[in-house]
């Protein structure tokens, strides 16, 4: 009798976790939507690549195990119209082999191993798009980078893993050639314009997306710190579209970097947030943001 209650005990154990994983996908993407959000999404860069290879199944892994809300991958295609994870257009630097990914079949790409941060081989190989979003489905969000020209192939693949809701595409394209070339997919995956706004022109870019599209987020580059755009672009998106910014190269946040974090959370992380508006960050350094945001109670 109390072997059999154990067992219904744990049953419900369980079922009530997978549900409670299978649901943070979606609180994930009613913050992605809400424009008033009182708190920051992180996302890691190819992953949690500072324990796995990155783009790894591994490396998304270890992002949604530390509880990151959005994971970046990189998509190629490979020379029999295969879908792989894959930043660099050859794989001479990731991995064992040589030559670029679209003279491989997926075959050929499955044989090779994986390099760790250090050049070290490992047993993971490359994934498919298809295992990288299997291995999401509910429980992160993923923002597919190098994907815009063959979005066709890949919303194939999301309509077969049912994972639609669950994919940030971004791009550098003025509105107009948004409409045009991405226009069929704009209600059914979540689009964000990527603005330099370094320059006062940027301005007008940003209201013609306001005006035509509304988009939930922006992301935004500068490199000049001293530059007055990103606190207007904080002012003009308040409680309207949320802000995203990348703190993995000086240069895309006018120096408000993870590596200037390491130095001084308040005065990059803590800037971005506060002064800028930021409400997304990607970084390099995911367990290193997490924890200077949960210290500052802006991050679950």
């Amino acid at each position: 009798m109390k072997k059999s209650k154990f067992i219904v005990l744990l049953l419900l154990f369980c079922l009530q976790s997978g549900f409670l994983t299978a649901q943070r996908a979606e609180l994930i993407r009613k913050d992605v939507l809400n424009p008033h959000l009182d708190k920051v999404l992180v996302v890691a860069h190819r992953g949690n690549w500072s324990i796995a290879p990155e783009n790894s199944l591994a490396a998304i892994d270890s992002a949604i195990q530390m509880k990151v809300d959005i994971v970046e991958i990189d998509i190629r295609k490979t020379k029999d119209g295969e879908l792989v994870l894959m930043h660099d257009d050859t794989v001479d630097r990731t991995t064992n082999g040589t030559g670029k990914v679209k003279d491989k079949t997926l075959a050929e790409i499955k044989q090779l191993r994986l390099k760790d941060k250090d050049g070290q081989l490992t047993e993971h190989t490359v994934p498919t798009l298809e295992e990288a979003l299997l291995a999401a489905k509910g429980k992160i969000m993923v923002n597919l980078d190098k994907a815009y020209s063959i979005f066709d192939d890949v919303y194939i693949i999301l309509k077969k893993t049912d994972t639609a809701d669950l994919v940030i595409m971004k791009g550098a394209q003025p509105v107009e050639t948004v409409k045009r070339e991405f226009g069929s997919y704009l209600d059914k995956v979540i689009y964000m314009p990527v603005v330099t706004i370094d320059e006062e022109k940027s301005m007008k870019v940003v209201e013609d997306y306001m005006e035509q599209l509304h988009p939930v987020a922006f992301e935004l580059c500068y490199r000049n710190a001293s530059s007055p755009v990103p606190a207007k672009m904080e002012r003009r998106l308040a409680g309207k579209s949320l802000i995203w910014y990348n703190t993995l190269w000086a240069s895309l946040a006018g120096g408000h970097d993870d590596e200037a974090a390491k130095k001084d959370p308040d005065a990059s992380y803590g800037y971005l947030i506060n002064k800028l508006g930021a409400r997304i960050l990607q970084t390099d350094s995911p367990a290193f943001m997490l924890n200077y945001l949960r210290s500052k109670g802006w991050h679950d």
